[in-house]
């Protein structure tokens, strides 16, 4: 692998063609300077100047290494310089979270992108210990969680909060116990957590999700919905889906007596490249959310 400093020189060198005048605009002395092509030449196996007294001309090699070197010299400065820019505006931010806070979310970065066209959002729905995995590993820049996360190397900052609500179909407009018993739960990956927080702080009677009996199931958060909207049964779920699902009319929210909400945190990895992007992102997020 060539030595870019080396290069650098004799690029110099051939552009300048004067020993002491390139050492004068490199900030080194005239015998560095051959040392340098000396050197460039050893690892080159070829010849690069034919010297003739104080003055030089290049020989075949030289003058194609040196078209090529500053071809890749060029490449090396706008590399430089793009690290050195990490503007806000630019570049592919990955941001992870439950799919509840994702479907309010997402369409808000969409807007974003919209506006900095050179902003890229790679956004994956997943569970809170994904998310954190995601996090340590350095897979993600952004994570958004229900809970703190258990790293002690991630930062977390809690920004918002999220209701649990009960859902049925549109036609039902107040709920009881008898009748949840009577109607059946849709069950979904956190069922169980959110039956739990929210039921049992309304109705003493409550114990655990097996009292009701399950009537649906589904792990995809956009199809919970429709078969609460159908009036197969009920469930319980973050309002963030709710609001979100494509029917609203075929829904009703209901806020029980004592409501309950989930906290979000933002978190990230210290360790993890902190670039003005995903500064500016975070604090878009902590805005939109709070």
């Amino acid at each position: 692998m060539i030595n870019p400093l080396w290069l650098k020189t004799f690029c110099t060198l051939a552009e300048i063609g004067h020993f002491t005048q390139t050492a004068d605009k490199l900030f080194m002395t005239q015998s560095g300077v051959s040392q340098h092509i000396k050197k460039l030449e050893q690892q080159l196996d070829s010849a690069l100047l034919i010297r003739e007294g104080k003055s030089f001309t290049l020989t075949d090699s030289g003058k194609q290494l040196y078209q090529e070197g500053n071809v890749i010299l060029q490449s090396l400065h706008s590399l430089k310089q793009s690290i050195k820019q990490d503007s806000e505006f630019e570049g592919v931010i990955t941001i992870k979270s439950p799919g509840s806070i994702g479907l309010k979310l997402y369409p808000y970065l969409l807007d974003i992108q919209q506006q900095h066209k050179n902003l890229i959002f790679n956004y994956e729905f997943s569970p809170n210990k994904a998310i954190e995995t995601s996090l340590t590993e350095h897979q993600c820049d952004i994570g958004l969680m229900t809970s703190l996360a258990k790293q002690e190397k991630l930062r977390s900052e809690k920004i918002s909060t999220e209701a649990l609500v009960l859902i049925t179909a549109s036609d039902i407009k107040k709920i009881t116990w008898t009748m949840l018993l009577e109607m059946g739960f849709i069950a979904h990956p956190d069922a169980a957590h959110h039956a739990h927080l929210l039921l049992s702080e309304n109705y003493a009677q409550f114990k655990h999700v097996e009292q009701f009996k399950q009537v649906g199931f589904s792990n995809q958060i956009s199809l919970i919905l429709e078969p609460v909207s159908k009036g197969i049964g009920f469930t319980v779920l973050p309002i963030h889906v709710a609001k979100a699902f494509h029917k609203p009319e075929s829904i009703s929210i209901h806020h029980l007596a004592k409501s309950v909400s989930e906290p979000i945190y933002l978190c990230h990895n210290p360790a993890t490249l902190d670039t003005q992007r995903s500064k500016y992102i975070r604090s878009l997020i902590t805005a939109f959310l709070s």
